[in-house]
């Protein structure tokens, strides 16, 4: 992609991941709408049951969607590349990125994750918002 800028995306879990470029005009919907970065997170947000913001190679990020998938759940992660795109996920998220968000509600970075996961209310979260595999 030409002058940078937008969004990587891969579902975690699968081995051999896809990953696919989001860019100024190409989202996870059909629709190439130009949109405003909080904009294009509050659709990303609505359209997965679990959602991870992350910069590439964040190794916190790796270690979410590690506990997600051994509960058995699979987190759609997008992968910032644009500042105005971080803010606008951490503004979202009241969190530092990564920040997670389940059923459209935000959850927190690795410390909120963990802290549902250590409470014993992640697997009836993800149960709630649809996020579990079978």
């Amino acid at each position: 992609m030409q002058g940078g800028g937008g969004v990587s995306c891969a579902v975690a879990g699968d081995a051999a991941a896809v990953h696919h470029r989001v860019g100024r005009r190409l989202g996870l919907t059909i629709d190439p709408v130009e949109e405003a970065p909080a904009e294009r997170v509050g659709r990303l947000v609505r359209e997965s049951p679990a959602v991870i913001f992350a910069r590439r190679g964040c190794c916190m990020c790796h270690v979410m969607r590690r506990l997600l998938a051994a509960v058995g759940a699979h987190a759609t992660v997008i992968e910032l590349e644009e500042p105005a795109e971080e803010a606008a996920a951490s503004a979202a998220a009241a969190a530092a990125v990564p920040a997670l968000f389940l059923g459209g509600a935000p959850v927190g970075g690795l410390d909120g994750l963990m802290g549902l996961h250590l409470s014993g209310r992640l697997v009836p979260r993800l149960r709630e918002v649809g996020a579990l595999d079978g």
